[in-house]
C-alpha cells in the first residue's frame, strides 16, 4: 500500500465517521485541483437537485481561496470557511500539508462551531 493508499483510506475512514453526525449530508475530500478523492452523500440523502453540480462549483471555489495564503502572515492560516445557505451550511478544512480539503455540506440548523470542533476531533491526527 502507498502513502497516498494509506492517506485516502484514513480520509474515507474519517469521512465516513462524519456522516454518522445527524446534521451532515455530505462528507469528502478534494484534492488541490477541486476534485473529490473520497467521500460523499450519506446513504438515504437525496442530493437537491444540482446539488453534485453545486457542490463541484464549492469545490472550485474553496480550493482558491485555500490556498490563498496572502493574509497568512497577519491573521493566521484559515481554520475553516463556511458558507449558510438557506437549505444548506458548506464548511471546508484545509490540509496544508496534504494538499486536500475536507469539505462538508450540512443542515441550516447546524451549529458551525459545535462542527469545527468535531471535526478537529476526528481529523486530529491529520496533517
Amino acid at each position: 500500500m502507498t502513502d497516498d493508499d494509506a492517506s485516502s483510506n484514513l480520509f474515507s475512514v474519517k469521512c465516513t465517521q462524519l456522516l454518522e453526525e445527524p446534521e451532515i449530508r455530505f462528507s469528502g475530500i478534494v484534492n488541490k485541483d477541486g476534485k473529490l478523492i473520497t467521500g460523499g452523500f450519506k446513504e438515504g440523502i437525496t442530493p437537491y437537485e444540482g446539488d453534485e453540480t453545486k457542490l463541484q462549483s464549492f469545490f472550485d471555489f474553496v480550493s482558491k481561496a485555500s490556498i490563498r495564503k496572502e493574509f497568512d502572515e497577519s491573521l493566521g492560516p484559515i481554520n475553516y470557511l463556511a458558507a449558510r445557505r438557506d437549505k444548506a451550511v458548506l464548511v471546508s478544512f484545509p490540509f496544508p500539508v496534504s494538499q486536500v480539503l475536507l469539505l462538508i455540506s450540512a443542515e441550516p440548523t447546524v451549529n458551525i462551531e459545535n462542527l469545527a470542533n468535531k471535526v478537529v476531533g476526528i481529523f486530529s491526527d491529520v496533517n
